[in-house]
């Protein structure tokens, strides 16, 4: 896949999608109809061995009081902030 401004150009199925004059529902459906195919072929795509070293030390992290969870409205207050 090669991504030239806003098109998205599909070596496999010769498909041009012009992003930028998508509306915003069919963005969205774009992403669920590659969501749909990714999601079939799951096993394709194996997790690193990292990724689960990482959800164990979160998940010890929370259950020593070492992290909380937070609202998901506190969550992207909190990201939004750390934007440039």
């Amino acid at each position: 896949m090669e991504f030239a401004s806003h098109r998205v150009y599909y070596r496999t199925m010769n498909t041009v999608l012009d992003i930028g004059s998508l509306t915003r529902t069919e963005k969205l459906r774009v992403m669920e109809e590659l969501w749909a195919d990714l999601t079939q072929t799951e096993d394709s795509y194996p997790s690193p061995d990292w990724h689960g070293d990482v959800l164990r030390e979160r998940d010890d992290a929370l259950k020593t009081g070492k992290d909380e969870f937070v609202p998901w409205a506190e969550a992207k207050r909190i990201i939004r902030e750390k934007k440039p």
